[in-house]
């Protein structure tokens, strides 16, 4: 009976809220929220002394030192469940559609049994606060259960835990990152390519103008060439043509 024990330290004794916490297996909040009198349950106090759990000795060590960790002295008898629906007090009953609507809102990878189990309802009121038909809807409001004292934190955060296993989410997610490194490389392959082919067009585009160089050239050379040919020729077609001096020269003679 862990809240009892808790609600007993924090009445008896000095210990902090983080000792009676850690001993008792509850959450811190809970127990601020015990001590300040805001917890959704009363508890009896239930001395750990008389159940031999504890030592008068081991509970002035942690009065002495807040950081220290209280050691259980004996262990407490295990109490079993009976089969079947989780038992809630008539005066939480009504908080049960407050509780589902929550856990519905906030952890919808919990199953109708899970969350059936945790509060203690059934799955036709499960379904009725999902679709929106339940007859009181419009007065329930989504709270937590650990607040409202319809489970403790630690049976809540078990389930959601085992519930988190169970989500076929990340295998579609791990289909999707396994997709990603596939067109990762066909983008790089594409782009490799491309570079390929644009080095391709570079050098046909450099040969082609050496080429046209060439070409040009060569023509250019066999122009020269033809033209000298060409001087050439009409100078061995006319050997005795002399310039003016040279015939002025000749008629003085």
């Amino acid at each position: 009976m862990p809240h009892a024990t808790a609600t007993w330290l924090i009445d008896n004794t000095g210990l902090a809220f983080e000792q009676i916490a850690e001993f008792c297996g509850l959450h811190i909040l809970e127990v601020q929220a015990m001590a300040d009198d805001l917890a959704g349950s009363k508890y009896t106090g239930r001395d750990p002394l008389h159940s031999g759990e504890l030592t008068q000795e081991e509970i002035a060590k942690g009065e002495a030192d807040s950081t220290y960790s209280l050691v259980m002295q004996k262990a407490p008898v295990e109490v079993t469940r009976t089969k079947g629906p989780r038992y809630t007090p008539v005066s939480k009953r009504q908080d049960k559609p407050d509780g589902i609507a929550w856990l519905l809102r906030n952890h919808p990878e919990i199953s109708d049994a899970q969350v059936s189990k945790l509060i203690g309802t059934t799955r036709n009121t499960i379904n009725a606060i999902r679709d929106r038909s339940h007859w009181n809807i419009q007065n329930i409001q989504p709270k937590d259960p650990v607040t409202l004292g319809l489970c403790a934190q630690r049976e809540l955060d078990a389930v959601v835990a085992k519930a988190a296993k169970n989500i076929p989410a990340p295998e579609v997610e791990e289909g999707a990152e396994n997709a990603a490194p596939e067109t990762s490389k066909v983008s790089d392959k594409d782009k490799l390519i491309a570079e390929l082919h644009a080095e391709r067009a570079a050098e046909e585009k450099a040969a082609a103008e050496a080429a046209q160089e060439a070409e040009a050239a060569a023509w250019l050379e066999a122009k020269r060439a033809g033209e000298a040919d060409g001087s050439a020729a009409a100078a061995e077609q006319n050997p005795h043509e002399a310039t003016p001096d040279e015939d002025g020269e000749a008629a003085t003679e």
